[in-house]
């Protein structure tokens, strides 16, 4: 079960880096210096993690604490809610990382980029994974059933991947939908994958890494809030 979850969470981007890369690729110039490919490659690995970071933290997440009550069990031996919940949060890391060295290693076999600065995206894909499963636990601690899921990522996963530059540069964007680009955390994971991908190191890289730990530990406090109002009902 775990292979196929993890295939399944690699298949969609590495296809849509595939379809997309080659197919508007052949079309487009380079940009910012980067094939098409190679560019929407390392939107893709940020974009990887984000997704199987969030499925796991909430799917999963959701089905051991009320549908299987895993959690329940767990809180009558001497192990506390916070260390529940830090060990979801790592634990949907740790699959999120999976997946983003996967697509990192497709770039690799595919010749996209040469560059050992792509190493670093390895502990970028475990800080992306740690900031996604933190926030994707709160949409679970709020969560009556497996379909509320659908509002989080129709209304929040999806506008992000088209807001933060995955598949084309944000500054392509309006001004005011660039202002709401600039807060969100896959910008900044984004504005740290590309530039490792293209052998530079990125600039304002302590607010970046700041940003993501941020909402990581942003996304642990208040899920733990909400997780001790709902298991104390």
């Amino acid at each position: 079960m775990a292979g196929a979850s993890v295939l399944g969470h690699l298949a969609d981007p590495v296809i849509y880096m595939l379809g997309l890369g080659y197919g508007l690729g052949g079309m487009l110039p380079e940009i910012n210096g980067m094939s098409y490919i190679a560019f929407l490659a390392a939107g893709t690995v940020c974009y990887s993690t984000m997704n199987s970071a969030s499925f796991e933290s909430l799917y999963s997440g959701f089905a051991r604490m009320h549908e299987q009550r895993t959690w329940e069990a767990i809180l009558n031996t001497p192990v506390t809610l916070d260390d529940i919940v830090l060990a979801e949060i790592i634990w949907a890391a740790s699959k999120s990382l999976l997946s983003g060295m996967a697509v990192l290693l497709v770039v690799w076999i595919l010749g996209l980029s040469h560059s050992v600065l792509t190493l670093w995206i390895i502990p970028l894909s475990l800080l992306v994974g740690l900031c996604f499963a933190s926030l994707g636990l709160i949409m679970t601690s709020l969560a009556p059933g497996y379909d509320f899921f659908m509002y989080y990522f129709t209304l929040i996963i999806t506008p992000m991947v088209l807001l933060c530059g995955v598949f084309f540069p944000v500054e392509q964007l309006p001004p005011f939908l660039q202002s709401i680009s600039s807060v969100l955390p896959l910008t900044h994971a984004i504005n740290l994958a590309r530039p490792l991908m293209n052998d530079v190191v990125p600039s304002h890289l302590p607010l970046h890494i700041g940003v993501l730990l941020a909402y990581a530990f942003a996304g642990f406090y208040v899920s733990m809030v909400l997780f001790r109002r709902r298991l104390s009902r």
